[in-house]
C-alpha cells in the first residue's frame, strides 16, 4: 500500500480584476495527481473554497494544499511581484534529483531535496537553485521550471523524464509551441542566447548563471 503521508499542492496567483490565474490549468493538474495517487478530490468543495479567498483588493498569493482524505487547507497573503527587470541569479545544487522517482511528476509537501538544494546557497549568491538528475541532466529549480533560448527564440525545457514536474506555466508555454521538451545540461545553459525561470505564480523571470558556473 502507498504511503499517503504527504499533500499535494497548488500555489496560485489570484488578481481582483482577473481573478485566478490559469485556476482550470491548476485543478486539473491537482485532479490527475489526486487520482493517480488515490487521494480523494471534490474539485466543486475547492472551487467553492477558493472563492472565500476571492474578495481580495490585493494580488494573492493563495496556497492549496490537499490530504488524502480530501481535506484542503488554503491560505492566502499579499502577492508581492518582482521589479520588472530583475534578473535572477542561478546556482546549481550538489543533491541530485532520482529521474525514475515518478513522485516528481506530482506537487507535493515532499520537499526534502529542493530544501537541501536551496540551503546550498544564501540569499545572496543565488535567487534560484537549480537541480540535476543522476546522469547531469539539468531538471528543474526548488520553485520554477527552467527554459533556455538558444538563439532561435524557441524555449527549450527539460522533459518530465529527466525528473520533474510538469508546472503549469511550462506546460502552457509548450501548448502554445512557444517552448518545446529538450534534454538540458550546465553546457547548454552556458551558451544559451537567454535563460528563464519561471513559475504560474510569478511569470518568467530573466536568469543568468552565476559567476561560479
Amino acid at each position: 500500500m502507498q504511503d499517503l503521508n504527504f499533500g499535494l499542492i497548488e500555489t496560485l496567483r489570484f488578481e481582483p480584476a482577473n481573478g485566478f490565474l490559469r485556476l482550470e490549468q491548476h485543478l486539473q493538474r491537482l485532479q490527475q495527481s489526486a487520482t493517480q495517487l488515490g487521494f480523494t478530490f471534490d474539485e466543486a468543495v475547492i472551487r467553492a473554497q477558493l472563492q472565500a479567498h476571492a474578495n481580495s483588493t490585493h494580488a494573492l498569493r493563495v496556497r492549496l494544499c490537499l490530504t488524502a482524505d480530501g481535506t484542503a487547507d488554503i491560505i492566502s497573503a499579499v502577492f508581492q511581484p518582482l521589479p520588472p527587470q530583475m534578473i535572477w541569479t542561478l546556482a546549481i545544487a550538489e543533491a541530485r534529483l532520482n529521474s525514475t522517482d515518478t513522485l516528481l511528476r506530482h506537487k507535493t509537501t515532499r520537499r526534502t531535496t529542493y530544501e537541501a538544494a536551496r540551503t546550498e546557497f544564501t540569499p545572496a549568491q543565488a535567487d534560484e537553485v537549480l537541480l540535476l538528475n543522476e546522469k547531469g541532466e539539468l531538471c528543474e529549480g526548488t520553485i520554477t521550471s527552467l527554459f533556455a533560448d538558444m538563439g532561435d527564440g524557441i524555449l527549450l525545457t527539460p522533459p518530465l523524464e529527466c525528473g520533474l514536474l510538469n508546472g503549469v506555466l511550462r506546460q502552457e508555454l509548450l501548448q502554445q509551441g512557444k517552448a518545446r521538451a529538450a534534454v538540458l545540461t550546465l553546457q547548454h545553459l552556458q551558451k544559451a542566447h537567454r535563460i528563464f525561470v519561471g513559475n504560474s505564480l510569478r511569470g518568467m523571470i530573466r536568469a543568468q548563471l552565476a559567476d561560479a558556473f
